[in-house]
């Protein structure tokens, strides 16, 4: 069994659901609205944890109602949150979603996400330690993501950075992750002198820039390569990107080879977005190899 450690936001997720995205001062009369569990770091570990995943989150959340949510909706599904604090006089993170015209806008509040230090982070070491592969998001502290960066390189542990929502990155976590998992706006941001095609090439099996229902791109050393993604319905595309990086941690983990990841990942993301919410239509690990013997 794959063991995973994923530190990063947890939140719940406001979704209203809408025919139109209302525009600037505009008002328009909604369809829904959906509470429901979300955060990039905890969307990340539910998927995990779905796919066969031995998952312990480290994080930070607010004692409030949203707070009991979160911790309850981990221990759900079976998400190890012995290094998940809950902490005193500042509220859970939230996400509000419009979700219209068959895709989404979001607002992130991070709140108790961006009080993650790298203290809390340091009683996790034997955990971090024992993984096969940390994952980290940009929802928390970049002084957090640094500590987890320099810890992943001095011990020899892999480490997936997924660079969303985008901001500016060292260069030294960049040059230090594994695996770096932006779509091609972020790709764009992370290496703002490098075509695409240039920045893919000077980062063979470490860069995958993925593209939707298109699939994903990296470089093998010696072309670019494209695994191409799956054509579904789409209800709901928030959480798919999510699940990619959680599926990509799990395969790679356990010893698939980088293209088999990168498939077995692009199932998952496709199976993602066919319900309702960011870990609604998250799929369990009998799904995604349902779905890929059909190929």
């Amino acid at each position: 069994m794959a063991k995973i450690v994923v530190i990063g936001s947890a939140s719940i997720d406001l979704t209203v659901i809408s025919d139109k995205r209302p525009l600037a001062g505009e008002t328009v009369i909604g369809k829904e609205l959906v509470l429901s569990p979300g955060g990039k770091g905890a969307n990340q570990a539910v998927a995990a944890a779905r796919l066969g995943a031995e998952v312990v989150f480290v994080g930070a959340i607010g004692k409030d109602s949203y707070g009991n949510e979160i911790v309850n909706n981990f221990n759900r599904n079976q998400v190890n949150t012995q290094y998940l604090h809950q902490l005193d006089n500042i509220a859970s993170g939230t996400a509000h979603i419009i979700l219209a015209e068959d895709d989404n806008s979001i607002v992130v509040i991070p709140a108790a996400n961006m009080q993650l230090t790298p203290a809390m982070i340091d009683e996790a070491l034997a955990v971090i330690h024992n993984a096969d592969i940390v994952m980290v998001q940009q929802e928390i502290p970049i002084s957090v993501i640094e500590h987890v960066s320099k810890i992943c390189h001095d011990l020899g542990v892999k480490l997936l950075l997924n660079p969303a929502p985008i901001r500016e990155i060292p260069s030294k976590i960049i040059s230090e992750a594994s695996y770096i998992t932006p779509n091609e706006h972020e790709a764009a941001a992370l290496f703002p002198s490098l075509s695409l095609g240039a920045a893919l090439a000077r980062n063979p099996h470490k860069l995958i820039v993925t593209q939707g229902k298109d699939g994903a791109l990296y470089h093998d050393g010696k072309q670019q390569i494209l695994i191409a993604g799956f054509q579904i319905s789409v209800v709901d595309t928030t959480g798919a990107g999510d699940t990619f990086n959680a599926a990509f941690a799990v395969a790679i983990a356990e010893g698939k080879s980088f293209d088999e990841s990168i498939r077995f990942a692009n199932a998952a993301a496709a199976l993602s977005v066919q319900k309702l919410g960011a870990q609604g239509g998250m799929p369990y690990r009998n799904e995604v190899e349902k779905m890929l013997s059909y190929e």
